[in-house]
């Protein structure tokens, strides 16, 4: 791989050669124990302000990866740090510095958000949760307007909302403590394009606005490149590339890449019929 064009002096978030294996019951063990390896050794550093794509294909291991930096799980050896102080997945009162300043966007907030519970009820969670010292009601509408959701919907169910409304108040939610760093796991899958184009608009501005970094997860090269200035490409349990989005989209080294950018739809220039 290689270095970095964005090499990070003091990173926010520091991955130190974390390595993962998947845990097989005893009897699938016959196969090669490296086989179960789901990347060994890798070794990231993220600035604080960086948006950053982290793209590759199904089983690559970036959801793996993902877990990691949520603190949901451990890896198996490496070291994960926050701004200098070591990370390990624990109790949510262990963990609730690291929830105040890294937030979590799903990739299917039709299913992640309680449909029972009111909008309102959703963003003010975290602020409740995490110990919010302002006055709660006023930042959730605050959240809300920065998403472009009219307070109006406060009282409305989350198995009411389209699914755009829905991604909305995940990412008003994600924004009501107000974090450091985001972290999206695929945020327009399930939405079609004119909503995914919005939705990314929207990360992009609210990230901006409020002098946040963003790691996005996602399988999308072209979402990723439209948004990040940082694109890595995992293939096969490995960072096969770590560079500038600009760089990458003009010269590939690695074959895997090219064939995600190959892969990219492009329209016909002409339609015959």
């Amino acid at each position: 791989m290689s270095p970095s064009l964005h090499l990070v002096t003091e990173p926010f978030l520091h991955l130190h050669n974390v390595s993962r294996h998947l845990s097989l019951p005893r009897a699938f063990w016959r196969a090669p124990v490296e086989r179960n390896v789901l990347f060994s050794h890798l070794s990231l550093s993220i600035g604080r302000h960086e948006r950053i794509g982290l793209v590759g294909t199904s089983g690559c291991g970036k959801s793996s990866l993902l877990k990691i930096l949520l603190a949901m799980n451990a890896p198996d050896s490496g070291e994960v740090f926050c701004d200098g102080v070591q990370l390990r997945p624990g109790s949510a009162r262990s963990l609730r510095e690291y929830r105040r300043r890294v937030q979590y966007i799903p990739q299917d907030p039709a299913s992640s958000l309680p449909p029972g519970h009111t909008v309102g009820q959703i963003v003010a969670g975290p602020l409740k949760h995490l110990g919010y010292n302002g006055e709660i009601w006023s930042r959730v509408r605050e959240v809300l307007a920065q998403v472009g959701l009219n307070e109006t919907l406060l009282q409305r169910k989350a198995g009411a909302l389209s699914g755009g409304q829905a991604q909305r108040v995940a990412i008003a939610r994600a924004l009501a403590i107000s974090p450091e760093f985001l972290i999206a796991d695929e945020p327009v899958s399930g939405l079609d394009l004119p909503l995914r184009a919005q939705i990314r608009q929207l990360l992009q501005q609210v990230t901006q606005q409020n002098g946040m970094g963003l790691l996005m997860v996602t399988h999308d090269i072209s979402m990723a490149a439209g948004l990040c200035e940082r694109l890595l490409v995992m293939h096969a349990g490995q960072i096969i590339e770590d560079r500038a989005t600009q760089d990458i989209l003009r010269l590939p080294h690695h074959p895997h890449t090219r064939q995600l950018l190959q892969a990219i739809p492009h329209l016909p220039l002409t339609v015959n019929g």
